[in-house]
């Protein structure tokens, strides 16, 4: 009789491994197909350009705001600590290109400073963001 109520009593435990295996499989699928896109996080408004072009990938963003501040990073970063920060990405990501996202209001000579520093840093590939006019 014991032997029996033993008997039972496994029997009635629900297995849920099958289950945890396909919760697990289809998070990786939902982290392999999804999409990460880098913004910049700091609302800009760009300048127009008539020749701008459409870049799918900016892989180091540099955000100029209209009151001088520069982002890297979604962090702020001041103009001395361009240079090493545009390099510490881009040791991490030698093929990267810069993108400049200057406020169309901010300083001309700010962007130039930045653009010198990105050169500095060894990166070639440096780009400014626009808008597309239509």
């Amino acid at each position: 009789m014991r032997r029996q109520l033993l008997e039972s009593e496994e029997e009635s435990e629900i297995n849920i491994t099958p289950m945890l295996d396909v919760v697990f499989i289809m998070l990786i699928f939902f982290i392999v197909t999804a999409s990460f896109v880098k913004e910049s996080g700091i609302d800009i408004s760009r300048p127009d350009a008539a020749t701008a072009e459409r870049k799918e990938r900016g892989n180091i963003l540099v955000v100029i705001t209209e009151s001088g501040q520069i982002w890297i990073g979604r962090r702020q970063v001041d103009i001395r600590a361009v240079r090493a920060n545009i390099e510490r990405l881009h040791a991490e990501n030698p093929q990267g290109a810069v993108v400049i996202q200057a406020d169309e209001n901010s300083k001309n000579g700010l962007m130039v400073r930045v653009m010198d520093a990105a050169r500095l840093a060894g990166v070639t590939n440096v780009s400014i963001a626009a808008e597309v006019s239509d």
